[in-house]
Formats: structure tokens, C-alpha cells, sequence
């Protein structure tokens, strides 16, 4: 990770600030301009009453309607503008606080981690200091279930290849990067099932009684209601019409009102959603894509005319936000009984929703794929040391890596290694002291290997992998709740594994001391029969075990097995951890001395 990019995003979270700021400011003097053109209403009011002029009123009321639209819409501006600054700032201050402490205000996605995984668990893919913390940044929930499934299977060579293509170019696009994720931020805080809701809503239709005849006479009703008003300033009789209009305007619509009620209810609570949409419909569209993988996705939306689906959902939005004038009593009071406007905008919508069958899943889904892409081009954006591996062909198995590193640790903190398994078919054995490093190594090589088959940056300067199916057997815990011990835990995950590895393709096992269950005896006998098996199998993987025994099937078996090991240093008595791997076995261990550091003696 370079410095300059966390520069950039502390300028760029100062700048929004300030513009937040600016605008929040101007939102609030035109609040107070909509409060002094009611103060100027009521004056109209009070001189039409003394000069018992009626036709005042009506004409205070029109320019009321008027001046209160204007200001309403560019308050209405100004509050989306700060608003919109305000979450930019959010955006980039998530992008320090990930690079710094690997925080995140994204969903860390334990809520579709599964136990039963062939890695997740055990490769801390989902939950609270995972790897999906530190790559999400899909704020709806169809793009965190997306981004999920990549990170739970490996995709086709060609897939892969597509996607690196397209993280690459988003990582030069971090700008426009930034500016979608704001706005589809509001997405945080809404219903896991805003989206699903809203697309069901768009398919159900709602019957408005002698609509033909309510639309019709919506249009009509201002025009009648300005020609009697104008009538009664010249024709004095005809200033008692004016008021008996208003109230059948107001009548027509107060007995509709349950049909308005019930659209209001429905669609006034998303008309702001499909705006925050809309714009991120608009930057899709926008962009002139050259990677084939964004140019096919956008496509689904992008058709370079007024059929794109931003101008569709556009529309939609604002007939919603049309409705929504309603939840201002007086206003709503003064467009109905003008234009029957509660009823002008139910047919409007309904309308919409009759003219528009196609379905916007597709188009839903498009957002979903780019918050995706986008998650994992924040790896490449905020780790410019990591690198884009190459994929591997052959019938053998690839995994060759220099500088290799845990993404979860930090780059302070972290020891990288490199390794090589290089078409071939190999079971490393991985002997070594407590702490030393084995169990990490291990997840090093999977969570990498994850990375890699998603399409997105790995945490080494260079890697080649082929596209593997990894399953682990890591943490195994026995389940009170299934009667299960930690032995019989043990053995299904063995079962899974010798399962996976008959009817899987090309499954690379990773080992981390097996049969941790049952007496000493057992699990060394039990431990070689497994890999014995495994490797009739022709299966390929690690196993780290503190049984040197295990590490003599090298002898047996000197084509198929490779012995590694991570070792320490005692210097007076304190122990000291390169973390580097290393060819051969382990003839260092610790027990013992960590043993006597809780004041426990072990006899020689």
C-alpha cells in the first residue's frame, strides 16, 4: 500500500466536508425562504378579508403553489447535494479505516457463512475479522450475495480472466469507484429485502374506479378552477362557484382517498430508493467501458437512448416524489382541491407500471455485479504491492507464489514466504514447532488460492495458481446440538474430503492435524492411513502435524510427498519465530519450554 492513496482519501473526505457543509447551509436558507412565503400568504389572506376581495385569495393561492414548488424542489437539491457529499466523505474515511485497522462499515457476511463449508469456516472467508470485511463494499444485499458466491467457489478460467480485466480497469477508475458506492449507500440501512419489494411492487397493479373519467377531468380541474377564479374578479355572483369547485375537487378526491392511501403506502416509502437508483444506474450507463466483462453487463442496461433504464426508473421516481407533496397538509390541501394532484399521480404511476412490463430484475442484478467487481477492485486500489496471479493450465497442480502473506494480517506484522508445486501432483507434510507457523502458512495458501479463483489481487508479488476446489479440515468442534464429538466431527469432515476428492475436480486438500480426537497411537496410524489413501487417490494438498512420525512417509513414497517444516530459535532461554518455511523436517520443538513459562517442569 502506497501512502499517496491514503493522502488522496483524507483530502477527499476534507473536501466533502466542506461541501457538505456549503450545501446543508443553502438548504436551510431556502427553508426559511418557504417560511416567509407562507408568512406572505397569510398577508394576502388577511388583506383579501379587509377588502373583501375573494379573487386575492384564489390568486395568492396559485402563486403560493408555484413559489412553493420552486422552493421545495431546489431545497430538495441542496439536501441531496449534502447529503450526497456527505456520504463521499463516508466512503473514503471506510478506505482509510480498511487500510489502517482492516475495519469496515460494510456487512462482514456471517449472515451467510455456512459451518458446513468445504473452507469458509476455517479460512476466515465470513464474520468479524474475516476476509469478506475487509473486501465488501456491496451495500445492497443481492450484491453482497453475489459477491459471497464468488468468494465460495471457484470460477471457470475464462470467468476469472474477464474479471481481473475488469477490476483492473475500475482500480483506474477509483474516482467513479467512490461516487457509485455513495450513492447506493443509503443501501446499508434498508431492508435486506428493499430490492425484492420493490420489484413486486412494479408487478402488482392497483384498480382506480372510473379512472377514464378521473383521468380525463384531473386535466381539465385547473383550467376550470383559473377561468372561475378569473370570472369572479370581474363577475362578483361568481365568486361563490369558486369555493363550491374547490370543495367537489377536494370531495372527488377525499373519496379515493383508501386507493391513494394504499399506493402511498406502498410506493411513498421508495420513491428516494429509486432515486439513490437512478444514479447509480446513470454512472453505470455513463462510463465507457473497454474491459469485455463491464462492456457485457452494462449492456444489459446501457442502450444509449431514453430506453435505458435510468430514464425509466427516473420517471417512476419522480411521480413518487410527486405523491409525496402530499405529506405537506397544505399543500396537499391546495393541489387537490387546484388538480385533483393525489389522483393525477396514482394514474400516473399506475401508467407507468402498465407501460413498462419488461422486467428490472436484470437490471437490478447489474448493480449487483458491479458492487462485486467493485469490492474486489479495493483490494487492488488499496494494496498496489499485491498482485493479479496468473492461471495456470495443465493436468498437474499449480500453486507457485513469491512473497506470499496473509491479507487479514497487517503489512507490519505480516512474514511473507514463497512456495512452488508446479504441475504436479505432490502432498506436502508440514512438521513444526507450537507457533511456529504451520497453521497460518496453510491459511496463507487457501484464503490466496480464494482470492485468486475469484478473479481478484492477491497478497504477493507474484503468484501462479489453476483453478483448484480447496477443502480444509482446520477447526474441528464437536456439536452438542447434533450429538456430535469432537472424533466423530473428525470423521465426516474425512468423509466429506475422500468424497470430494473422488467426485470433484481437481481438489486441493489442506490438512491442519488430523484426528486431534483420540489417543496418540490411533491418530498417527489413523494420520498415515489417510494420506496413504489419499495419496492411491492421486489427491493433492498439505497436512501439518507435530507427528514427526508422519513426516517418514517421505521415504515411502519419495515422488508423491515433500517434507516442510517451520522451526524456532532458543536464545537464553527465549524463543524466537522467523515464520519462514523451510525444505525438510522439524527437529526443533517448544512444548516444553512453553510449558515452563506457566511455571509447569517437564522432565528430560
Amino acid at each position: 500500500m502506497e501512502p499517496s492513496i491514503l493522502n488522496t482519501y483524507q483530502q477527499t473526505a476534507a473536501f466533502a466536508q466542506q461541501e457538505a457543509d456549503k450545501y446543508k447551509k443553502m438548504a436551510n436558507n431556502y427553508g426559511l425562504y418557504r417560511l416567509l412565503a407562507f408568512g406572505l400568504f397569510i398577508l394576502s389572506i388577511c388583506a383579501a378579508i379587509a377588502v373583501d376581495e375573494v379573487g386575492i385569495i384564489g390568486f395568492s393561492l396559485a402563486v403560493l403553489v408555484i413559489c412553493f414548488s420552486w422552493l421545495i424542489k431546489k431545497q430538495n437539491h441542496f439536501e441531496t447535494l449534502g447529503a450526497y457529499y456527505q456520504d463521499i466523505k463516508k466512503v473514503n474515511e471506510n478506505e482509510i479505516t480498511s487500510i489502517e485497522s482492516r475495519g469496515n462499515m460494510y456487512n462482514n457476511g456471517a449472515m451467510v457463512n455456512n459451518e458446513k463449508h468445504y473452507y469458509a469456516s476455517d479460512l476466515d472467508i465470513f464474520g468479524n475479522g474475516s476476509l469478506f470485511q475487509l473486501v465488501n463494499r456491496c451495500a445492497t444485499f443481492p450484491g453482497l450475495v453475489k459477491l459471497a458466491g464468488w468468494l465460495n467457489a471457484p470460477a471457470k478460467k475464462d470467468v476469472i480472466i474477464l474479471r481481473q480485466q475488469a477490476i483492473s480497469e475500475i482500480a483506474n477508475k477509483n474516482d467513479w469507484k467512490l461516487d457509485i458506492q455513495a450513492h447506493l449507500l443509503f443501501s446499508l440501512k434498508q431492508q435486506r429485502e428493499q430490492i425484492k419489494n420493490l420489484l413486486e411492487y412494479l408487478k402488482i397493479p392497483v384498480e382506480l374506479k372510473d379512472e377514464k373519467w378521473l383521468s380525463l377531468y384531473s386535466k381539465i380541474a385547473p383550467w376550470l378552477v383559473f377561468v372561475a377564479i378569473i370570472t369572479a374578479i370581474f363577475y362578483v355572483p361568481a365568486r361563490y362557484f369558486v369555493p363550491m369547485l374547490m370543495l367537489f375537487n377536494y370531495r372527488l378526491v377525499s373519496s379515493r382517498s383508501e386507493i391513494v392511501d394504499k399506493t402511498d403506502l406502498i410506493a411513498g416509502k421508495i420513491g428516494k430508493t429509486l432515486a439513490h437508483f437512478v444514479l447509480a444506474f446513470k454512472s453505470i450507463e455513463g462510463e465507457d467501458w473497454q474491459s469485455a466483462y463491464l462492456k457485457e453487463v452494462s449492456a444489459k442496461i446501457k442502450t444509449g437512448d431514453k430506453d435505458n433504464v435510468s430514464h425509466k426508473i427516473q420517471q417512476l421516481s419522480l411521480l413518487i416524489n410527486k405523491l409525496n407533496y402530499r405529506l405537506n397538509l397544505l399543500v396537499k390541501f391546495v393541489l387537490n382541491v387546484f388538480c385533483l394532484w393525489d389522483i393525477r399521480q396514482v394514474i400516473a404511476i399506475e401508467n407507468w407500471k402498465k407501460n413498462n412490463h419488461q422486467s428490472f430484475e436484470t437490471a437490478f442484478d447489474v448493480v449487483a455485479e458491479f458492487e462485486a467487481i467493485i469490492s474486489l477492485a479495493s483490494l487492488k486500489i488499496n494494496n498496489h504491492d499485491w498482485c493479479i496471479p496468473q492461471i495456470a493450465d495443465g493436468e498437474g497442480y499449480t500453486i507457485i507464489a513469491k512473497h506470499l502473506a496473509h491479507p487479514l494480517i497487517s503489512g507490519d506484522k505480516r512474514v511473507d514466504n514463497d512456495f512452488e508445486l508446479d504441475n504436479a501432483f505432490k502432498i506436502d507434510i508440514i512438521t513444526g514447532s507450537n507457533m511456529a507457523g504451520k497453521s497460518t502458512f496453510l491459511r496463507t495458501i487457501g484464503i490466496n488460492t480464494v482470492l485468486a479463483l475469484c478473479g481478484a489481487p492477491v497478497c504477493a508479488s507474484e503468484m501462479k495458481v489453476s483453478v483448484i476446489t480447496i477443502i480444509t479440515y482446520m477447526r474441528i468442534k464437536d456439536s452438542l446440538n447434533e450429538s456430535t464429538s469432537t472424533f466423530k466431527a473428525e470423521l465426516d469432515r474425512l468423509q466429506l474430503l475422500l468424497k470430494a476428492v473422488e467426485s470433484d475436480d481437481k481438489v486441493f486438500f489442506l490438512i491442519d492435524e488430523m484426528l486431534r480426537g483420540t489417543n496418540s497411537v490411533d491418530k498417527y496410524r489413523g494420520s498415515k492411513a489417510v494420506i496413504e489413501q489419499l495419496i492411491k487417490k492421486k489427491a493433492v494438498g498439505m497436512v501439518a502435524t507435530h507427528d514427526l512420525q508422519i513426516a517418514e512417509l517421505e521415504a515411502a513414497h519419495p515422488d508423491y510427498v515433500r517434507n516442510f517444516y517451520f522451526d524456532i530459535k532458543v536464545k537464553d532461554g527465549e524463543m524466537l519465530f522467523d515464520y519462514k518455511i523451510k525444505h525438510g523436517e522439524c527437529k526443533t520443538f517448544n512444548a516444553s519450554l512453553l510449558l515452563k513459562q506457566i511455571g509447569i517442569d517437564v522432565e528430560e
